[in-house]
């Protein structure tokens, strides 16, 4: 399906599902702005950041100052690849917010893979090294916890990947 005009992208998908290697094919886009939480984190709280709590804490700090700078990028004609996890209804509302209030299109790109394989990525990308954060097998289990898959009940137009990217 053809996009006229701009179109902020979400990416849904657990740990290691293959988020960010999507947001950066999809950034490559002419007139297409790449957004990335893990970037601005590790840059802004990098040695503060050391439990799932404080990734709660300075995740929603960050998203409530970036909200009007993503609608203004959108209002300016810009498509923007959000690489924040869309991974949580509250998360999904407060990108509904965005392309909303911008008045632009959107899709959710959800990655839809099974736990056993964004595991085995994710030990491959902590021994790499390749990424901002480390994350134990402990912290995947808790933070898949929170994890709810979208639903066709919250309206958003949807791309679905079942077998990675």
């Amino acid at each position: 399906m053809a996009v006229q005009g701009p179109i902020l992208h979400m990416i849904c998908g657990k740990i290691a599902a293959g988020k960010s290697t999507l947001a950066a094919r999809l950034a490559e886009a002419p007139a297409t702005v790449l957004v990335s939480e893990d970037y601005w984190l590790s840059r802004l709280y990098g040695e503060e950041l050391k439990t799932v709590a404080d990734y709660a804490r300075y995740s929603a700090r960050l998203r409530n100052v970036m909200g009007g700078h993503l609608e203004t990028l959108l209002k300016a004609g810009l498509s923007v690849v959000l690489d924040f996890p869309a991974n949580t209804i509250s998360n999904r509302q407060w990108m509904r917010t965005i392309f909303e209030g911008a008045g632009v299109e959107h899709r959710l790109h959800f990655l839809d893979l099974p736990d056993d394989l964004c595991k085995a990525r994710l030990r491959l990308r902590n021994a790499a090294g390749t990424h901002d954060y480390v994350v134990s097998d402990a912290e995947f289990a808790t933070i898949t916890s929170y994890f709810q898959p979208p639903t066709e009940q919250e309206g958003l137009t949807m791309a679905v990947y079942r077998e990675g990217v």
